[in-house]
């Protein structure tokens, strides 16, 4: 399944949806009351049999048309975003950083969250510097607590695309990244999340990302450092990670920052971030 957050229309609230080619489906439909993602996985596997049950006997074309609608964050009220930075060698490199201990690990603040098709505000007066970096980013579906490598991927609740933008002189100058990935906007999501059952291995997936038409990460995921199901098994040891709770797994090679003359993005700017079975996210770049 692949669920979205549609805005039928302005001034109007995301709708949690099952999306369906280039229809739509809304889950409150289907049998189950959730207006967000995070609700309906709360409301356990249970409601998700149900939903899934339901569309098995709709036929393909039941729905409406995407056409028209807006995306909003593939995630609206996770309990927490959680970055991983220098999960690929590469990158680690270009920015020249050191990734030889354990994880990094920082959160991102909730203003950031964005969807597919939306501005991104480029707060020029604070940064010229500001960065993309396309992640593959992973929804826990069950509270995980203390898991091995090997069962870690079954608390998985799906997976989704993530720009984890970055205003990079900020980065440079202070000892957390938090605030400098958190401006209102650094954080598309989506435009989907893809159930864990659509995707056998996290590590065998395509991730690109075009500035512009000019394509400046080409890689996979199977170039991490730390696997999805390592990252969740280290991270779980310490805390307990709850249902909802998104974890962008790292950037790969091919940062602005490392570019000669490097490339940054500015008001005017697109960025698409795409990851094989999932899909593209798209970023309109606009002045704060």
């Amino acid at each position: 399944m692949r669920f979205a957050h549609l805005i039928s229309s302005p001034g109007k609230s995301p709708e949690l949806v099952v999306v369906r080619g280039d229809r739509y489906i809304p889950v409150s439909s289907l049998g189950v009351i959730a207006s967000s993602l995070q609700q309906f996985i709360e409301a356990g596997p249970e409601a998700q049999d149900r939903v899934r049950a339901a569309l098995a006997a709709l036929p393909e074309d039941a729905g409406q048309t995407i056409d028209g609608t807006s995306f909003g964050p593939a995630i609206v009220d996770p309990p927490i975003v959680l970055a991983v930075g220098l999960n690929y060698d590469e990158h680690a490199s270009e920015l020249n950083l050191d990734n030889d201990s354990g994880p990094v690990l920082f959160s991102l603040f909730p203003n950031s969250l964005n969807g597919h098709n939306a501005e991104v505000p480029i707060p020029t007066h604070i940064s010229e510097e500001v960065d993309y970096e396309g992640e593959l980013g992973v929804v826990i579906g069950k509270a995980a607590k203390n898991v091995s490598a090997e069962e870690a991927l079954d608390y998985v609740f799906g997976y989704t695309v993530i720009n984890d933008i970055t205003a990079r002189n900020i980065q440079f100058q202070e000892p957390q990244w938090s605030r400098c990935k958190s401006f209102d906007g650094f954080t598309p999501v989506g435009p989907v999340v893809v159930t864990a059952d659509q995707i056998p291995d996290p590590q065998a997936l395509h991730l690109t990302t075009d500035v512009d038409g000019l394509r400046v990460q080409d890689s996979s995921t199977g170039f991490m450092i730390r696997t999805v199901a390592q990252l969740i098994a280290s991270i779980s040891q310490s805390l307990t990670l709850l249902p909802g709770t998104v974890i962008s797994t790292g950037s790969p090679g091919g940062a602005g920052r490392s570019r000669k003359p490097p490339l940054y993005l500015r008001p005017g700017t697109e960025v698409t971030v795409t990851i094989e079975n999932i899909g593209a996210l798209t970023s309109h770049c606009v002045q704060a």
